[in-house]
């Protein structure tokens, strides 16, 4: 015991361990800066840069370790590049770290549900705020085990550098078992040197894992304010002018019922005032299409400065698909599409605005969208949620950006629910805080695609009423892809029915829905209302 207790103090061992961690640090850095070069060429839209990534991958992923370090050692010389033999360590484990890194990067990157980018996009983020903000964030949290492993792959793996003469520890484990003949206690020795440098690499990615654990309070360490997944400390007080809200806070009651003929006589000088409002967005021609399958087949569309439209029609009918063109966030094959004037996506000369001045664009014109997932940032809080893009896009203040998010939370019946995740929010919160998110920066106008068709039947009542508020008091500009009937015919300026891509019917929201024109319409409303679902009048 004395005598193994000796070899584990040694100094000649633990002059390798040194050698060792040099190695591996050098192999680990290097992989890394690497590996996020081959991760983004990966991801890149450019193929020729994707076809390289992909190629330096399966050379690097098929040829061992020890072949590269000997290349790395001893035929670099003859090109001119000499290295020491940690240094040549050190680049062999580098170049052969590097695509399996690029691999976890692409893997965390690819792994972030798209709904998420999708809504950040809509937000008006750039690419790269994107990536910064809302990808990155998120992959490097699924990472970080992935690469705990990897860390210890590579210290094991230092180990092949004793070929190139390195006195790493294994080397130098071996030299003195050639001279002493103790074979098992040296290697014994060794080994548990070995242990606990795994060990504390298993205990550093714990450490790192509890950090970011989203359960966890913020912190306000310094040092936290540098990384891309900070989450300040917020500090919350009751909305000035409003009492403290309870934590079982709920939605805004429903309005009391209208009064039928008078609302119709509403309807009817709103419609004239309407009419004379300026042209929010205009969809002219528009035509889409997947492979030879038409999904919108000329559409013509104008909705005014404080209109609200209800498009109707069955699944497949093209009403998701137009939100999306109106706001840019999938492309088209003929046709145009203007809002506030502009045409969207595209520059004064005809040509393709690149993605970074698409999302600045979409910032400036004002298209908030809510989607039918809800799409919060799975990282940030209710508050967050709001707050976020209101700082990285529209360079608002963190005070004023937060005391916005904290009304409209209170706004949706949500102020006792600022500090909560995604996850810990029932679907009607979780679409509350989505459609507080959207109407944040004041949008020119905004989209909802099926805001109620992924909630259960008893929660839907909730987000409608939010919806109806924002029509009525705020008289927002709004385009609304639903079902629930009744609640067009209520909030609705004005019913789109599509059917097979095509605007098969359109006129005042009352009179399209009790006495439609088209076979197709009238049949699609009998069905509906046979299948009645249960949405309280408000």
């Amino acid at each position: 015991m004395s005598l193994f207790l000796h070899y584990l103090s040694l100094p000649y061992l633990i002059a390798g361990v040194w050698f060792t961690l040099a190695v591996t640090a050098l192999g680990l850095v290097g992989g890394l800066l690497l590996g996020l070069v081959l991760a983004a060429m990966q991801l890149s839209r450019f193929w020729l840069l994707a076809a390289f990534a992909r190629g330096y991958t399966i050379i690097f992923r098929g040829t061992p370790l020890i072949l590269q370090m000997v290349f790395a050692y001893d035929a670099l010389p003859q090109i001119g590049i000499k290295l020491s033999a940690i240094g040549a360590a050190g680049l062999a484990l580098a170049a052969n770290e590097a695509p399996f890194i690029a691999e976890m990067l692409r893997a965390g990157v690819l792994g972030i549900d798209r709904g998420q980018v999708l809504a950040g996009q809509a937000l008006g983020m750039t690419p790269s705020r994107l990536m910064r903000r809302i990808i990155a964030p998120q992959a490097i949290r699924t990472m970080i085990p992935a690469f705990g492993n990897e860390t210890v792959s590579a210290l094991k793996n230092s180990s092949l550098a004793s070929v190139i003469s390195v006195q790493e520890l294994t080397l130098r484990s071996t030299q003195l078992a050639s001279s002493t003949f103790d074979f098992f206690s040296i290697f014994f020795a060794s080994g548990l040197i070995y242990l606990v440098l795994t060990t504390g690499v298993s205990v550093i990615q714990l450490l790192v894992e509890r950090a970011l654990d989203l359960d966890r309070p913020a912190t306000a360490n310094r040092f936290a304010r540098w990384l891309p997944w900070y989450r300040a400390p917020l500090v919350l007080g009751p909305v000035a002018g409003k009492p403290a809200a309870h934590d079982n806070e709920q939605a805004p009651s429903p309005a009391a019922p209208k009064d039928v003929k008078a609302s119709r006589a509403d309807r009817t000088k709103r419609s004239a005032t309407l009419a004379h409002n300026e042209i929010v967005v205009d969809v002219s021609g528009l035509y889409k299409a997947y492979t030879s399958q038409p999904v919108l087949a000329g559409v013509d569309l104008t909705v005014r400065l404080g209109e609200v439209i209800a498009l109707l029609g069955p699944s497949g009918s093209g009403k998701s698909t137009l939100l999306r063109c109106i706001n840019h966030l999938e492309g088209w094959d003929a046709g145009t599409v203007k809002v506030g004037g502009r045409r969207m996506g595209f520059r004064e000369d005809g040509k393709a605005l690149s993605p970074r001045a698409l999302a600045e664009e979409r910032a400036s014109v004002g298209v908030g969208m809510v989607f039918q997932q809800f799409n919060l940032f799975g990282h940030l809080t209710a508050l967050e949620n709001i707050a976020g893009p209101l700082r990285w896009v529209h360079g608002v203040s963190r005070a004023d950006a937060e005391r916005r998010a904290r009304e409209l939370l209170e706004r949706v019946g949500l102020g006792a629910r600022a500090n909560a995740l995604p996850r810990h929010l029932s679907g009607g919160q979780q679409q509350r805080v989505a459609i507080a998110r959207a109407i944040a920066p004041n949008p020119a106008v905004l989209l909802l695609d099926e805001p109620t068709s992924a909630l259960d039947p008893e929660l839907v009542n909730e987000v409608l009423e939010v919806i109806r508020r924002l029509a009525v008091e705020d008289g927002l500009t709004m385009i609304i892809s639903t079902h629930q009937l009744r609640f067009a015919d209520e909030v609705a300026d004005r019913v789109v029915f599509l059917s097979g891509g095509s605007i098969l019917e359109e006129g005042p929201a009352h009179e399209v829905l009790t006495r439609p024109r088209h076979p197709i319409t009238a049949r699609f409303l009998n069905v509906m209302e046979a299948d009645k679902p249960s949405v309280a009048p408000a």
